[in-house]
């Protein structure tokens, strides 16, 4: 058993604010996640992904943010267990006591919860099921793996028309096949697809993959045509993803469907639990990175007062301390 102020769960944006902060207020600090890098669903979906409304950065690639906010908190020096899940959470003496995945139990003075959207599953591809081969993936983390090749992104939402977006300078050709001829993906995004050499056929899907231990092609039938084949080094399966917030939905903590419900001061109905970023739930909620950032700050700070009642709830700007 290890003792430690504050456990963060979730290595994410919000989270990797928190650990900064909770080290700002002098708190020691672990953070965990069952990823094995920080960065949550920015490392794990869109690391090449330009985000444009995280304030003081007109714009700025997802892998640099994560980058940025790592070294941020890195000058309190958090503790990362990464890798791991957090398990089963309980109360010795009035304090919480949480157990990992690997056995590590973690006494603290306070828990916050910043996890997203919990752990996340992509959808399969009903064709790949019958599949072997290698070329099918539903994450582009590094896109450089895919330059040179043909690729198909599959599906219509925010994620297939930004790596649309992203992949088109550097394959060899893109194309994008929904089953719709309507998208999920932002209007303004789908505007500079289309602009580009990217083919886009709609109304149609791929009913099989061409290949032997790799693909190389796909076969697409659109509605009210004869099937068709297209070449394909990459398959990308941008079919979206459902999410579960896991053992820690058995905690007994108050829930909304999938999120977790906080007061103002970021408190769940648990003594000395507090959550913070995407996974929270209150009226008027807006799940945005910048809106994470101040929740994880308002967490921290009403944390420390419960860890030390003698401490004070604003303890002033950072300018003030040098």
């Amino acid at each position: 058993m290890r003792e430690v102020d504050v456990v963060i769960v979730g290595a994410g944006p919000t989270g990797l604010f928190a650990a900064y902060y909770a080290g700002f207020r002098g708190l020691s600090t672990a953070v965990v996640d069952a990823l094995p890098e920080p960065g949550g669903q920015i490392t794990a979906m869109y690391p090449e992904k330009m985000i444009f409304d995280v304030a003081g950065f007109p714009a700025i690639k997802g892998r640099d943010l994560v980058a940025n906010l790592v070294e941020q908190a890195g000058q309190f020096a958090p503790e990362y267990l990464l890798g791991v899940r957090a398990d089963e959470m309980s109360y010795v003496d009035g304090m919480p006591m949480l157990s990992l995945g690997d056995g590590t139990s973690l006494r603290c003075g306070a828990i916050i919860i910043t996890g997203g959207l919990g752990s996340f599953t992509p959808r399969p591809l009903p064709a790949a099921g019958a599949f072997a081969g290698d070329g099918v993936v539903y994450f582009v983390p590094h896109l450089d793996d895919h330059a040179g090749h043909h690729v198909v992104i599959i599906g219509g939402g925010d994620s297939a028309f930004d790596w649309a977006l992203a992949l088109e300078p550097i394959a060899k050709s893109v194309t994008v096949v929904h089953r719709r001829d309507k998208f999920r993906a932002h209007a303004s995004t789908v505007a500079r697809v289309q602009t580009l050499p990217v083919q886009i056929i709609v109304n149609a899907q791929v009913t099989k993959l061409i290949g032997d231990g790799r693909v190389t092609g796909v076969e697409v039938v659109a509605r009210g045509e004869d099937p068709r084949v297209l070449p394909a080094d990459t398959i990308v399966a941008a079919l979206g993803f459902t999410a579960d917030l896991g053992p820690i939905a058995e905690w007994g903590l108050a829930l909304d469907k999938r999120h977790i419900v906080v007061d103002s001061t970021m408190a769940t109905n648990l003594p000395r639990v507090f959550a913070a970023g995407d996974i929270t739930e209150y009226r008027g909620k807006v799940r945005l990175i910048a809106t994470g950032f101040g929740e994880a700050a308002t967490a921290v700070n009403n944390a420390a007062v419960v860890i030390d009642p003698a401490a004070h709830l604003f303890p002033g700007h950072s300018s003030d301390a040098g």
